[in-house]
């Protein structure tokens, strides 16, 4: 039985040359699930200029052109054989309507194309994205790059420095998550962790030869963690990667080296500063050449 029985996916429906319909709609087809595409509209301020009735018709035309654009789309998907419903509406509240919506329909996934915002930007505003990462309650499929409709390469990108019971749990989700996952889409599934080269701080400290020795001890454990962890979900040696440098910028060259569809991850609660920096699956979305499946 599929893991999956009912999608949904949050899309604009300005950017009508965006994949992500067709990307949805294959996961849809290989699973088997319903698919319910909503469209958010944000209100137009510049509808404001007009006079009331103009307003009032300007908006209902706006809103039907979307609407007639998604019925379109829907009727081919079902051409396919796919069950899909679809609607449009308004939104003043993006994130919220979301979660709502979201806590209503009860999707196994929901899914949505990343919206990258520029530095400057989340430094004052924290990106719809990564609310949605912080907040919903169900996996979130964050659509990236312009890879294969249907994911060939799965990677589950876990943590073996969280040796606590929540780390391991976390990694436990990631993996079974990434596998089934693997298996609906019939992709090879690889497993990935990034050694933090800032842990040879220890280095610098007290004499030389012992920080050294003391950081060659922790990734050397590091390593023993990680070959656990493949060899308790049987990942074949030539699908294991233990990579080494900040994860962010490891995992994004990884994943662009290798070609990878889709980087599970686990998504962290975070707190104080570090909620407001975001996470590393939070940076990740703005730096990887492919989609994110965040669970």
């Amino acid at each position: 039985m599929s893991q999956y029985q009912h999608l949904l996916l949050v899309i604009n429906p300005s950017l009508r040359r965006s994949p992500a319909i067709n990307h949805a709609a294959a996961l849809a087809k290989a699973s088997g699930a319903t698919l319910h595409i909503r469209a958010f509209v944000k209100s137009l301020d510049i509808l404001s200029m007009l006079e009331e009735g103009d307003r009032e018709e300007a908006r209902a035309n706006y809103l039907q052109d979307h609407r007639d654009w998604l019925k379109y789309q829907a009727i081919n998907l079902r051409g396919r054989g796919l069950e899909v419903t679809a609607e449009v509406g308004w939104t003043d509240d993006m994130k919220q309507e979301i979660l709502d919506y979201v806590n209503e329909m009860k999707p196994e996934l929901l899914i949505k194309e990343v919206q990258h915002e520029s530095t400057l930007k989340r430094a004052f505003f924290t990106p719809l994205d990564w609310q949605l990462l912080r907040h919903c309650p169900v996996p979130v499929y964050m659509l990236g790059g312009t890879g294969h409709a249907l994911p060939r390469k799965v990677v589950a990108a876990v943590d073996v420095a969280m040796s606590d019971e929540g780390g391991d749990a976390l990694n436990d989700r990631i993996i079974q998550q990434a596998t089934a996952f693997a298996i609906q889409c019939d992709a090879e599934l690889h497993l990935v962790y990034a050694y933090d080269v800032s842990q040879e701080f220890l280095e610098g400290l007290g004499d030389g030869l012992r920080g050294s020795e003391l950081s060659k001890a922790l990734r050397k454990e590091l390593e023993a963690s990680y070959i656990t962890w493949a060899n308790r979900y049987g990942v074949p040696a030539e699908r294991r990667h233990f990579v080494v440098g900040h994860p962010v910028a490891a995992l994004s060259e990884f994943a662009d080296e290798q070609h990878v569809d889709v980087i599970v991850m686990g998504r962290v609660q975070n707190h104080g500063v570090d909620k407001l920096l975001g996470s590393t699956t939070e940076h990740i979305l703005y730096q990887v050449p492919c989609s994110v499946l965040a669970v």
